[in-house]
């Protein structure tokens, strides 16, 4: 019995479509730790809808973003010490439906808000009013900025040192996050370089500014690099791990800087990494004046309010591309409602989308919207 401002002054909370919030609902939990997201999460169907407490917000989920994250979230990689079930989905967009009396300070039933926290693979999350972000509406391509947009706006404000003519490789560029870092280099007047898996994702990196693509399917990154640019690349954004992540190594320039923001590539097996040749690796920096950094956005949460509102910023006067996928080309057809989450992470691990993959859920009360 915890409080809930009841903005229907009757018995019941009410949403601000006039339909009670329903007393169960669909979200999907970890239930076997396995980078096998298929087998770690299942989807339960009537589970209790949770209550605000006083600081809360009780978000109706309408789009949730899918990350290459939460198949090391499923395999438990982030923190041992938790045991399923537990709930998963890093991010969402929707309505507050309901919530706490101090939060109703800050917030009203309807507004629209995003939120960055685990368990957003749900029809309802309670979020804590401290950490939603007010939205002037619910779209789609507000989700591609909270964890994508946010990785490569700090990562590359904070450690890649941009400057005018400076040569950047962002590989994956085509992807939720790297579509970011292709643009934010491009406007700090950089040299950008985006690698890809076809025609058409090299179409839409030449429309977001990228001067050259490289499609690793027909073309060979290395001679590419190395014919192309003689004297390497001075930052590299790499999010694949594996053999590109030795490319990457190897192309860097004098004093070039190479950030890890990820390793897709090896996400899926049971380690999670893929190899690299990294007995080499203190003679190749050392050679070079060259460093390797990661990026956890986690670790950067102190920049993370300002980042967020610069990205919307740009994104309202149309200076940036937020490209959202929903699936429309895959086999089934676009992501729609939880139960299409495992086919949207198949589909990300395939190598098919371009920008953010995002997952719909309707419900029978957004008509109106």
């Amino acid at each position: 019995s915890r409080p809930i401002l009841d903005m229907s002054y009757s018995r019941h909370f009410l949403d601000f479509q006039g339909s009670s919030i329903p007393s169960t609902m669909k979200k999907l939990v970890v239930t076997k730790l396995s980078p096998n997201f298929r087998e770690a999460v299942t989807l339960q169907q009537d589970s209790p809808v949770p209550l605000p407490g006083d600081g809360d917000l009780l978000v109706r989920n309408r789009f949730v973003g899918i990350n290459a994250s939460d198949i090391n979230y499923s395999a438990g990689r982030y923190d041992a010490s938790v045991k399923p079930p537990f709930d998963i989905g890093f991010e969402g967009v929707g309505d507050v439906v309901a919530l706490g009396l101090s939060a109703s300070a800050d917030y009203t039933v309807g507004q629209a808000v995003a939120y960055v926290k685990a368990g957003s693979f749900a029809e309802y999350t309670v979020v804590p009013a401290r950490q939603a972000v007010p939205l002037p509406s619910v779209k789609p391509e507000f989700l591609t900025l909270m964890v994508s947009g946010a990785t490569a706006y700090i990562s590359l404000k904070e450690l890649g040192n941009l400057s005018e003519s400076k040569k950047v490789l962002v590989t994956a560029a085509a992807g939720g996050t790297g579509q970011f870092a292709v643009q934010l280099a491009k406007k700090a007047k950089c040299h950008v370089i985006g690698t890809c898996s076809s025609d058409e994702k090299g179409g839409f990196l030449k429309s977001i500014g990228c001067d050259r693509t490289i499609n690793y399917k027909t073309e060979n990154v290395e001679s590419v690099l190395r014919k192309d640019y003689p004297e390497g690349v001075d930052v590299v954004y790499e999010s694949v791990g594996g053999k590109m992540f030795d490319l990457a190594l190897n192309s860097l320039a004098i004093k070039g800087c190479l950030i890890v923001i990820g390793f897709i590539a090896g996400y899926q097996n049971p380690t999670g990494l893929q190899p690299i040749k990294a007995e080499l690796l203190p003679a190749k920096l050392l050679k070079k004046s060259a460093s390797i950094r990661g990026f956890f956005l986690n670790h950067y949460f102190s920049e993370y309010k300002m980042a967020l509102k610069h990205l919307l910023e740009m994104y309202e006067r149309g200076d940036l591309v937020c490209e959202v996928d929903f699936g429309e080309m895959s086999p089934e057809g676009k992501f729609t409602g939880l139960e299409s989450v495992f086919r949207a992470v198949d589909y990300m691990y395939m190598g098919k989308n371009i920008g953010k993959i995002v997952v719909e859920l309707p419900h029978s009360v957004n008509s109106k919207l």
